[in-house]
């Protein structure tokens, strides 16, 4: 059974989950969800590893309301970047973020080389900064949110993300764990067009793992695509019969590619 662990860190709290022994491994969710999202992971990573699943500031079980000031990929990265100094002290440790969480790692790993030791980005969606930008996809969504329409706002964004009629055919605990974050989506809109600077990528010295689904929309392929570019160091697999929730889909394949990587760091 898995232990839920509350850490006093900066101005707020974050409630954890923890599984293994081992080089550390810290699971960092994406949109609508927490740690909750790693349900498949945790017994199989920890076989192999220390794996730490966080639930970010402004999510579940101390989910936000209402729009907030302090919830942006630049406090996540540094609220984790402070979990991590209580937990594993001067132990590095290996970043796993999943689309937006994959930002939040991204962005952690380069202002916190000291505390990386290797960075694995599955399905980001992010800009880069010399990308046009963005338009906003989630209108529709935020309008329902707005309206006080919950269960449609978060079928509107996570059949935009996903694909049509995604949301249907989702299981129980899924919508439910979504429906807990809604309103996150309130404040998340500020950072549309948040991106992250082609320059600084030079600076990432670190192993990276770059994961894709074999199913997933083009605007996440595109984005391993620039970073295999980009990161000489990186390695791209992609999970067979897999869309954006590629570590639900095919946790199997999922967890063989994750401790694979986490297996050379640990060999070399």
């Amino acid at each position: 059974m898995l232990q839920t662990l509350s850490f006093p860190i900066n101005d707020t709290t974050l409630h954890a989950v923890h599984k293994g022994y081992g080089p550390p491994l810290l699971l960092i969710h994406g949109s609508l969800c927490d740690y909750r999202y790693w349900r498949w992971q945790m017994d199989a990573l920890g076989a192999e590893t220390r794996v730490i699943a966080p639930s970010l500031r402004g999510y579940w079980p101390q989910a936000l309301i209402a729009e907030s000031d302090d919830f942006s990929v630049a406090q996540h990265a540094s609220d984790l970047a402070a979990l991590l100094g209580q937990i594993c002290r001067e132990e590095k440790t290996v970043l796993l973020g999943h689309s937006r969480g994959a930002q939040v790692a991204l962005e952690m790993a380069l202002a916190h080389p000291e505390q990386t030791a290797g960075v694995i980005l599955a399905d980001p969606g992010f800009r880069f900064d010399d990308e046009p930008p963005t338009p906003a996809l989630h209108d529709a969504a935020l309008q329902a949110l707005e309206q006080g329409n919950v269960e449609a706002a978060m079928a509107q964004f996570v059949n935009a993300v996903n694909g049509q009629d995604i949301w249907r055919q989702m299981v129980g605990w899924f919508k439910t764990m979504v429906m807990d974050n809604a309103f996150t989506l309130l404040s998340q809109r500020h950072e549309l067009n948040h991106a992250i600077c082609v320059e600084q990528l030079k600076n990432l010295r670190c192993p990276v793992l770059l994961l894709q689904g074999a199913l997933s929309p083009a605007r996440y392929t595109s984005r391993i695509q620039r970073l295999q570019t980009l990161l000489k160091q990186a390695r791209t697999e992609t999970i067979d019969k897999a869309s954006h929730g590629m570590n639900l889909a095919n946790p199997r394949q999922f967890n063989q590619h994750v401790l694979a990587f986490m297996r050379t760091l640990t060999s070399a």
